[in-house]
C-alpha cells in the first residue's frame, strides 16, 4: 500500500481529501468586504491542482470538508465496515474519542471477515496468532484494539489531548485490511492465470504430501 500524504497547512502537496489524488496545493487568503473597505481575515484555503477543488481552514485547521485529514478507507475495506469508517473520518476533527470507538467497532466488524467470531476481539486475536499471524499485524490489530477501547472507555492514552493517536488508526486498520485481504486476493488472481496442467500438477504434488504426513 502505498504511503499517505495527509493534507497539512500551507504544505505545497499532499493527497487531497476530495480527489484523493497527491498533488500540489495552491493556498490563498479569503477577505471581507464592506460597502467601503477589504480586509484581511483569518480563512484560508488550498487549492487542488488536479481537482480544481477548494478546501478551507481556519486557524491552521481544515473545517470545509468536514471530514479529518485522514486516509480514506482501503480499497478493499469491506463493505460492512465502510460505515463506521467514513463515519469515524467525519467525526475526527470534532471528537477524537469518538473517531476512535467508531474505528474499535469498524475493527470488530473486520474480524467475521478474517474467518473469526467478532464477539470478543481480544479473542479474535488471539485465534488469529494461532492459526500464524505475522506479529507485525498482530501489533497493528492489538494497537486499534487498546486505543479504541480507550475511545469507549477513557484510560491511560487521553485521545483529547493527543488526536494524532486518533490519526493512527486510520492508517492501521488499511495496514490490516491491506496485509489480510489485498495481498492474498492478489497472489491468488497471479496464482489462477497458471496453466492448468501446472495446476494440477501442483495439486497432485500436494496431495501427495498430505497422504505422506
Amino acid at each position: 500500500m502505498s504511503n499517505h500524504y495527509a493534507p497539512v497547512f500551507q504544505e505545497k502537496q499532499f493527497h487531497c481529501i476530495l480527489c484523493g489524488v497527491y498533488a500540489k496545493q495552491a493556498w490563498g487568503k479569503l477577505v471581507g468586504r464592506t460597502s467601503t473597505n477589504i480586509f484581511d481575515t483569518e480563512f484560508t484555503y488550498s487549492y487542488c491542482s488536479h481537482c480544481f477543488e477548494r478546501c478551507y481552514w481556519y486557524d491552521g485547521r481544515m473545517i470545509i470538508p468536514s471530514a479529518a485529514p485522514v486516509p480514506p478507507p482501503h480499497i478493499d475495506m469491506p463493505e460492512v465496515c465502510l460505515g463506521e469508517y467514513n463515519e469515524a473520518r467525519d467525526i475526527m476533527a470534532r471528537s477524537p474519542r469518538a473517531a476512535a470507538a467508531l474505528l474499535r467497532l469498524t475493527l470488530q466488524k473486520l474480524m467475521p471477515v478474517l474467518g473469526e467470531k467478532g464477539k470478543n476481539i481480544n479473542d479474535d486475536i488471539g485465534s488469529l496468532v494461532k492459526k500464524g499471524l505475522p506479529v507485525e499485524v498482530q501489533q497493528a490489530l492489538d494497537y486499534c484494539r487498546v486505543i479504541g477501547n480507550n475511545g469507549v472507555h477513557p484510560g491511560e492514552i487521553e485521545l483529547t489531548d493527543n488526536p494524532e493517536i486518533s490519526h493512527s488508526l486510520f492508517e492501521m486498520l488499511n495496514f490490516i485490511v491491506e496485509d489480510r485481504i489485498s495481498r492474498p486476493k492478489k497472489v491468488e488472481s497471479l496464482y489462477r492465470i497458471l496453466p492448468e496442467g501446472a495446476l494440477a500438477a501442483v495439486e497432485e504434488r500436494d496431495g501427495e504430501q498430505g497422504e505422506k504426513t
